[in-house]
């Protein structure tokens, strides 16, 4: 993660996301740098428009966060039913007892 993290500090600062740039970021906060991981994403970014996907994911995130899952919403219209049922079967005992009293 600590590599994509140095990508977005070159990105904020505007600064060109490079080998070098990218090593020096990773060399300076303490990390054993490995090049191949370094290449990779360096190779990934080309022709990404950061900003654009940062927008973009602003967009989902949210909607993703803050809508209940299908599970969730299962589970609560289970509870309400097993909710009414169970005062369904008080009622029914309230009047039975009632016949007897």
């Amino acid at each position: 993660m600590e590599y994509v993290y140095a990508a977005m500090i070159l990105h904020s600062a505007g600064k060109e996301i490079n080998e070098e740039a990218l090593t020096g970021i990773l060399k300076a906060a303490g990390v054993d740098v490995d090049e191949t991981r370094v290449k990779a994403l360096v190779s990934a970014l080309e022709g990404v428009d950061i900003d654009e996907a940062i927008k973009s994911q602003q967009m989902v995130a949210p909607a993703a966060t803050t809508a209940p899952s299908e599970e969730v919403k299962e589970e609560a219209k289970k509870e309400e039913k097993e909710e009414e049922e169970k005062v369904s079967e008080e009622e029914a005992l309230e009047g039975l007892g009632a016949l007897f009293g």
